[in-house]
Formats: structure tokens, C-alpha cells, sequence
């Protein structure tokens, strides 16, 4: 049975032990992983591992030794309590294996939680798992999480009261972090909110965010915006080499000049455009300069040519990606149409 959306999120957050089986599958295997951790703990409670009622089995065992899975599905554990078996990279090779121990299943047995990575629609472990009743199917994918997510995240983490620009803010820095990153960055704001009764707020988001959001990325979108073209490349080559992806830089630079356009088009001023923006505490001198040389037309312009190059950058184009961030930026810096 396949499982989308916020049924989905549901479902991973409360598992039901009457299912045979589980599928996830994603591109982002720290995505993929952490979710995993969760649907366990909620299957078989946080102290599984220690208690052995917790058996991970990886893909490659189970090729020499297919009758693993289904003696770990039935095994007797030595502690009592819920059992679980975790199939780690599993691939279509191993959809028969799987549907096999899946048939056996009884109440009783440990519920079987398979992981993969990105399975295509034609996947026979896909398939196989969407097409059984007794077998949940979800796929995660690259969207960042919603704001309600977002607030579970924290909730889990003991931080119960966030207040709407805060979320706001969170979810925006949820778009330039990796899964696992932005995880730790919201532990490490509900432990410095910890016993702390006032609203947390957008400042104190942006001095407990990474660093690494906040240095060269930005340095490069400061760069396009002051039009220093001799070091766009030099920079994006650094960036390449660190893993920066260019979505990451895309959406960075759709946020920087959204907010410059809010600046440049407010009524009342860019001083009180800025401060409706999120993120951008630390750098109000320098783009209150920009929005000053700007505009509204030319950051209309700049949007425009960021849009088109995200729609290329999230389709099946088999351009060199990095190529096409590097040219719209250029373009950009050189306030082409």
C-alpha cells in the first residue's frame, strides 16, 4: 500500500504493528535512515537494540544466505516485547526474498522494515510492496519538511511553543541544510531553549545555524549582487569542491534577491523591507547597499533568470548543472535580461 504526503509522515510517525512490513526508499540516504530510526523506535521502543529485539540485515548477507530474513522474522527473542527486522539497501533483486517472508508473516513475528534508495516507478521492489495490504510503501523525497514537520522535529526535541516566525525561519533554513544537518541544528536549539519560557526567535535561529549556511554561499550571492565578476568562478569552483550542490545555490540566490526586491519595492523604505526578511540579520549594511543599486526592475529581471535556471536545475536537462548555476550568475552580475 503506497503512502504519500502527510498520510505518510502519519504513518512513519505511528506505525502499525499489525503490518507485515514497511518499505522506504529515497535518494537521501541520511533521509532515509532517520526515518528508519524513528519507525523502529515507535515499533519496538528505544531500548530494541539493547534488548536484541532488533535484527539488521544487510542486502548483501541476504544474497548468500536467502533464508536469513525469514528465520530473523520468526526467531524467538530471549527478552520479551515487540521484535523488528531492518533489511538495509535493498534492491529489486531482493523483491521476491522479501514478498516471500511477507507471505509467512503471523502476528507475532517481527515486523519487517525494508530501506532503499531511489527506486524508479517501475521498480519491482516498489511494486511489490504497493500492491500488498500488508505492506506499507513510502517514498522520500528531496522537498524540504513542512512547517508541521518542522515543529514535530522540535516537539520530539522538547521545544513545544515556537512561534510562527520562527518556523517560518526554521523552514527556510531547512532548504540549505542536508537532512541530518538541519536535525542537529534543531537539537541544538531546543537544548539552548531549554527551561527557557520566552518565544524563541528569529535572531537566536541565526546565531545557532551552522556557519557553513552563512559564509561562502552567501559570500558568492554578495559577489553576483555587487557585480564582481572575476571572482564568481573562483569561488564556485571552491564551492563544487566542498559538495555545494547548485539547488543550494539557486534557492539561496532566489531568497537573497526575493528580499532585495521586497526592500526595493516596500512603501514605507528598504530599512523596513529588510526587516520584514528572515536570515539575513548579520548583513543589513551590505544589502541595503545592494538594494540601493538594484531596483525593483533589475531584481525582477535577476528573479526571472533564477527561476528559469531552478526549473532546468530540477529537470531531466544532461547539462552540467554547476555550468548552468555559474552562467545564470553571470548573467545575473552582468544584469542581463
Amino acid at each position: 500500500m503506497k503512502l504519500q504526503g502527510a498520510e505518510a509522515r502519519r504513518y512513519l510517525a505511528k506505525p502499525e504493528t499489525s503490518r507485515a512490513g514497511l518499505v522506504i526508499f529515497g535518494e537521501d540516504a541520511m533521509r532515509v535512515a532517520m526515518k528508519r530510526a524513528e519507525v523502529v523506535a515507535a515499533l519496538a521502543g528505544p531500548g530494541a537494540e539493547a534488548e536484541m529485539r532488533l535484527t539488521r540485515l544487510a542486502a548483501a548477507d541476504l544474497r548468500k544466505d536467502g533464508a536469513a530474513l525469514l528465520d530473523a522474522v520468526k526467531a524467538v527473542g530471549f527478552f520479551p516485547g515487540p521484535r523488528v527486522v531492518v533489511v538495509e539497501d535493498a534492491t529489486d533483486g531482493l523483491s521476491s526474498l522479501i514478498e516471500t517472508a511477507l507471505k509467512d508473516w503471523r502476528p507475532g513475528d517481527a515486523n519487517i522494515v525494508v530501506t532503499a534508495g531511489n527506486l524508479t516507478g517501475k521498480s519491482a521492489l516498489k511494486t511489490m510492496a504497493e500492491r500488498r495490504p500488508d505492506t506499507i510503501c513510502i517514498g522520500l523525497y528531496d522537498d524540504p519538511p513542512t512547517r508541521e514537520e518542522i515543529a514535530e522535529e522540535l516537539s520530539r526535541a522538547g521545544l513545544t511553543q515556537v512561534p510562527p516566525d520562527a518556523l517560518s525561519e526554521l523552514q527556510t533554513l531547512s532548504k540549505v541544510l542536508e537532512p541530518g544537518d538541519f536535525r542537529q541544528t534543531l537539537e541544538k536549539i531546543a537544548l539552548y531553549k531549554f527551561r527557557d519560557p520566552s518565544p524563541l526567535t528569529p535572531v537566536e535561529i541565526a546565531a545557532l545555524a551552522p556557519a557553513t549556511v552563512e559564509t561562502e554561499a552567501e559570500e558568492l550571492i554578495d559577489i553576483v549582487a555587487e557585480g564582481q565578476l572575476g571572482a564568481i568562478g573562483p569561488l564556485m569552483r571552491r564551492l563544487e569542491a566542498q559538495g555545494v550542490a547548485p539547488v543550494t545555490l539557486a534557492i539561496a540566490a532566489l531568497r537573497h534577491f526575493q528580499t532585495l526586491h521586497m526592500m526595493a519595492t516596500h512603501p514605507e523604505g528598504p530599512a523596513q523591507g529588510f526587516a520584514q526578511a528572515r536570515g539575513f540579520f548579520k548583513r543589513r549594511d551590505r544589502m541595503m547597499k545592494q538594494a540601493g543599486a538594484w531596483g525593483t526592475r533589475q531584481t525582477e529581471k535577476a528573479l526571472s533568470i533564477l527561476v528559469e535556471t531552478d526549473l532546468t536545475l530540477r529537470s531531466t536537462s544532461k547539462a552540467p548543472l554547476m555550468a548552468v548555476m555559474e552562467r545564470a550568475l553571470i548573467r545575473i552580475a552582468r544584469k542581463e535580461r
